[in-house]
């Protein structure tokens, strides 16, 4: 063999996985559950806001905003204000995500944009 000549070892390429941590993980075992049960995903900037306004939403709220949700994608509107008794959420029904949230006090002095729906839930 020729010393010019070096053999070379061939190394299998091995291409990193993009393995999605599970939502557990990220979010705890509530938010998990609550997805699993609703199909509702909350933004980073959703799970911020209820945990710094400390605003909590039963698994009853969470299915009842899920159907109403699915009415108002069903009719067109594809980002609604979630009006509740006393919190208020924006959401994209078009991939099923809250947007923000915030407590109804607060939603009196603000003005929503970018929405074209509202969706009213204060039983």
């Amino acid at each position: 063999m020729d010393p010019r000549i070096q053999s070379l070892h061939t190394h299998p390429l091995t291409i990193p996985s993009k393995k999605k941590a599970s939502s557990v993980k990220e979010g705890g075992f509530q938010d998990a559950l609550r997805q699993e049960l609703s199909g509702i995903k909350l933004s980073k900037h959703a799970k911020q806001r209820l945990q710094e306004r400390n605003l909590h939403i039963s698994d009853a709220e969470w299915e009842a905003m899920a159907n109403r949700m699915k009415e108002a994608k069903h009719k067109g509107v594809t980002d609604s204000l979630v009006l509740m008794k006393d919190k208020a959420l924006v959401v994209s029904t078009k991939n099923n995500t809250v947007i923000t949230a915030m407590n109804k006090k607060e939603a009196t002095s603000q003005v929503f944009t970018n929405i074209n729906g509202t969706i009213v839930m204060e039983d």
